[in-house]
């Protein structure tokens, strides 16, 4: 038996020997732990972890290693919708627009709210006393190192929408499509500008994500829980995750993740042919080359998820990543570099000056035209940010085993928020200060700021422009793969019960689906059609990210419960240990010194022959009293 065995065999025993009001709020934080021979380990063959998520309560297919409850409906429901959109093109998108539109209307201030409150939720949290609480086993150290940590959670912070919104989101409001309600006098604007960007790309997204990841990764590493959304409710829900509750969870996270991956694929594509478009590789762009450019791409994703997520995702990351920073290195230092670390300090003072207005502001007086404004940014974002919250909190929860609360809620609201600032600085600033004090030409007189082709127009006007067009061509299309691929990994988990090997063929199975809802979804009405579905799938996850905050606070109350009961019954036991060995050396002159030992001769105690007692009327204590006084010198 390890030290470490030996230690916690002793704390357990410590518990069972305490007062029944400690030990019970011990076990009741306990009840949510799994026992270890049921907790899965990185070494388990796939017929034994079948077996572990069937003891746990997992209604598993073990044959086809899928949950049939959350896989069926899910495949089902995504592939008629992905027919349809595709066979019924004008009536889906006529049904996207009108659902869009009531969404809007009449709960546009329902998803301000939410996402604010995710956002206070999550600094609270981590500056809270449960902030110490550690996302594994007491004294477990992280498993990776901090600068890799955090080099994982930027990757996870990068994706198809830097690229496809890093120049056209801060330049549309800079210039042609500012929030109503802004002062249009130049310079205000532009501040603010930048200052909505970083609402719509800093911690408010990554609050949605740090409220599922948190979740997850306690429920993963610290009790044992296989991956799969339903377990981060459990307490709150207790054994109802075993059932068709559970189920229904998780049919909604795979059905908004697929939407929100879906998204991501049709922005990419549209990006993709732009940029083929700038460096002269295709004349036109019609919704026919957008299929073939899906369908593409999607094989190539396919074939990254045959090569398995080590050889395929780890190897495409680097790529991303490594053509990522290129990229923005490149245009920091051939674009207006002063410029540009200007524009950072000043967006960020802007950015914080305004971050309440900005947060809650929900159009109440700007009317149709700031109800339409919201629609196509801040609410398609929110929505967005929610559809891809269970893939990103999956994440996020795997590679945080061993970090606390506090260091969980600090890199992943600080860095992947920091990075995504630097981000639109350097290329938001780039394309304002072309079309401001430079030669111009990145908006056009009819449709404004065309987000897909802004990139590309700045990117003509540096030097070396051409190859830079062509490395964010590669970055689109290996943001695409990744997050084809990644996404698919996830979604299969949760449709096969948390199992961490799902089968290939289903993976394969999502990944096509995945390219399906894309195509479906452009065929319906491009942007405006992804965007209504990523807000209409986004309203009931919202409902379960709320219940899983609420469930993450029941939880913590009763770890940080667990952890004073502990070390107070230890302190108890070690004082009453010390106090039996040390009681005369430390505490006995102190009781003899308080024993009155001497004869009474005062006046009034003196006894009469009617008064007088012998020794055996004597009270137990003066008796022992007597006993206790030392033999006075002479005395028989």
């Amino acid at each position: 038996m390890t030290d470490d065995n030996t230690g916690q065999d002793r704390s357990t025993a410590t518990v069972h020997a305490a007062p029944d009001h400690l030990r019970d709020e011990v076990q009741e934080a306990e009840e949510l732990r799994l026992p270890d021979h049921l907790q899965i380990e990185d070494e388990d063959a796939d017929s034994r972890i079948a077996a572990k998520l069937v003891a746990q309560g997992v209604r598993i297919n073990k044959k086809g290693l899928i949950a049939p409850a959350v896989f069926w409906p899910s495949i089902i429901l995504i592939g008629l919708i992905a027919i349809l959109a595709i066979v019924f093109q004008d009536t889906t998108g006529a049904v996207l627009t009108a659902t869009q539109s009531w969404i809007v209307n009449n709960l546009g201030w329902y998803y301000m709210l939410v996402i604010g409150g995710f956002v206070f939720f999550s600094i609270g949290i981590g500056i809270s006393k449960f902030g110490k609480i550690r996302l594994g086993d007491d004294g477990e150290e992280p498993e990776f190192g901090l600068l890799s940590w955090f080099a994982m959670l930027f990757a996870a912070g990068m994706g198809i929408g830097l690229v496809f919104y890093g120049v056209g989101e801060p330049l549309t409001y800079a210039t042609t499509t500012p929030k109503p309600g802004w002062p249009t006098d130049g310079v205000e604007q532009q501040h603010l500008a930048m200052a909505q960007t970083f609402i719509h790309w800093g911690l408010h997204p990554w609050s949605i994500y740090a409220v599922i990841g948190l979740a997850l990764a306690y429920a993963i590493h610290r009790r044992g829980r296989p991956v799969s959304i339903r377990w981060a409710l459990e307490p709150l829900l207790g054994d109802r995750v075993r059932g068709w509750a559970g189920d229904l969870i998780d049919i909604l996270a795979v059905f908004g993740t697929v939407f929100g991956i879906a998204t991501s694929l049709g922005l990419g594509v549209q990006q993709i042919s732009s940029g083929l478009q700038e460096i002269g590789i295709v004349d036109t762009v019609d919704n026919t080359f957008l299929i073939i450019l899906i369908t593409g791409i999607t094989f190539l994703a396919t074939l990254s998820v045959v090569s398995g997520v080590g050889a395929g995702i780890k190897w495409l990351s680097n790529i991303n990543l490594s053509v990522a920073g290129l990229l923005l290195i490149a245009v920091l230092m051939l674009g207006p570099t002063l410029f540009l670390f200007e524009n950072f300090i000043e967006s960020l003072g802007v950015y914080l000056a305004n971050f309440f207005n900005l947060t809650f502001d929900a159009g109440a007086f700007t009317g149709a035209e700031g109800a339409e404004w919201n629609s196509a940014w801040t609410l398609f974002y929110w929505g967005w940010w929610i559809s891809w919250a269970p893939f990103v909190g999956v994440f996020i929860a795997r590679i945080s085993r061993g970090r606390t609360v506090r260091e969980f809620i600090a890199g992943v609201l600080v860095v992947p928020s920091l990075v995504g600032f630097f981000w639109f600085s350097v290329l938001g600033g780039t394309g304002i200060h072309q079309e401001l004090f430079g030669s111009g030409g990145l908006v056009d007189p009819e449709e404004g700021v065309v987000a897909e082709k802004a990139l590309f127009d700045v990117l003509s006007g540096l030097p070396m422009g051409a190859i830079m067009s062509v490395l964010a061509i590669i970055l689109v299309t290996v943001f695409f793969i990744t997050s084809s691929d990644s996404g698919s990994l996830v979604v299969d988990m949760l449709a096969s019960g948390g199992h961490p090997n799902p089968p290939l063929w289903s993976r394969i199975l999502f990944c096509v689906l995945e390219g399906a809802i894309a195509i479906g979804l452009l065929l319906a009405g491009g942007l405006e059609a992804l965007q209504a579905a990523s807000l209409a799938t986004a309203l009931p996850f919202s409902v379960v990210l709320i219940l899983i905050a609420l469930a993450t606070v029941r939880a913590f109350r009763k770890e940080d419960a667990r952890q004073v009961a502990i070390k107070r019954i230890i302190e108890s036991k070690q004082m009453s240990e010390y106090l039996t060995d040390e009681f005369d050396d430390v505490l006995g002159d102190k009781v003899d010194h308080r024993v009155d030992n001497r004869i009474d001769y005062r006046l009034s105690a003196t006894k009469n022959l009617f008064t007088r007692r012998d020794d055996r009327g004597q009270s137990d204590v003066a008796r022992r009293a007597g006993e206790a006084s030392p033999q006075q010198p002479g005395g028989r």
